[in-house]
């Protein structure tokens, strides 16, 4: 089943403001950075593309840029996280509408 969700991620500590991306049945597709390092952030959104959300998640929690306690990667681990559990809820909140809500 073909899914495509839009997502826009405020970010916190770090040069970018925002991270849009969108999830294609899980998969990260059109990631772009608003402000921070263009070159570095042009690369790292085209490494991601394609991947399975749940791996980015993997692979760039906990990074930190310099003296600070987040970074652009980080940043984008966290967006991604918040996004892959609210398609969880809403896929159980579906799930439990499809079977009426009543369990026997």
């Amino acid at each position: 089943m073909y899914k495509r969700q839009e997502y826009s991620y405020r970010t916190s500590g770090t040069c970018s403001t925002r991270i849009d991306f969108s999830l294609e049945d899980g998969k990260l597709k059109n990631v772009s950075f608003t402000n921070g390092c263009n070159g570095n952030l042009k690369g790292l959104s085209a490494l991601v593309a394609g991947m399975d959300g749940a791996e980015v998640v993997e692979k760039l929690s906990g990074i930190t840029c310099g003296y600070k306690s987040t970074s652009c990667p980080d940043q984008l681990a966290r967006a991604v996280r918040e996004a892959l559990e609210a398609e969880k809820a809403a896929g159980a909140e579906e799930g439990s509408a499809e079977k009426g809500g009543a369990e026997e």
